[in-house]
């Protein structure tokens, strides 16, 4: 069995690694891990950062909840009453059209029956023609 030594390249003093901080009087624990292809890596073993801990965010009442619940849903609603007043509106104008559509279609068919139904035909400006025409004078 043949073993592969590795010598380490040393860094060159322009290259910038990251500094790992050690508190004085501290010799940080070294660690090594096998890898899967059997290396072994030794370094030393460095505690994560523990973050600091967040400050605890005031309660929101659940009064301001409901208002702004209520102001999502009145402002979801409100598209809808539009479209329905509007729909209302348009309705009641056509009702209205209809309304009038059938006094005038009425009316006329009153008219047509009345004047037939008494037998004129002309009415009174037949009568006045035939008197300027009898007398050959007007007298109003």
């Amino acid at each position: 069995m043949a073993v592969e030594v590795h010598h380490p390249t040393p860094l060159a003093p322009t290259h910038t690694m990251p500094l790992v901080s050690v508190q004085p009087g501290s010799i940080p624990a070294v660690a090594s891990v096998v890898l899967p292809d059997g290396r072994v890596v030794t370094g030393y073993a460095i505690e994560p950062a523990k973050p600091e801990p967040v400050a605890a965010k005031p309660a929101v009442s659940r009064a301001a909840v409901n208002i702004a619940l209520g102001g999502i849903g009145f402002g979801a609603v409100c598209g809808g009453l539009v479209l329905l007043t509007t729909f209302i509106a348009a309705l009641a104008a056509l009702i209205h059209q209809l309304i009038i559509l059938a006094a005038v279609i009425f009316g006329g068919w009153v008219a047509v029956q009345v004047f037939s139904a008494s037998g004129h035909r002309g009415g009174t400006t037949v009568n006045i023609r035939k008197a300027v025409i009898k007398r050959n004078k007007f007298y109003g």
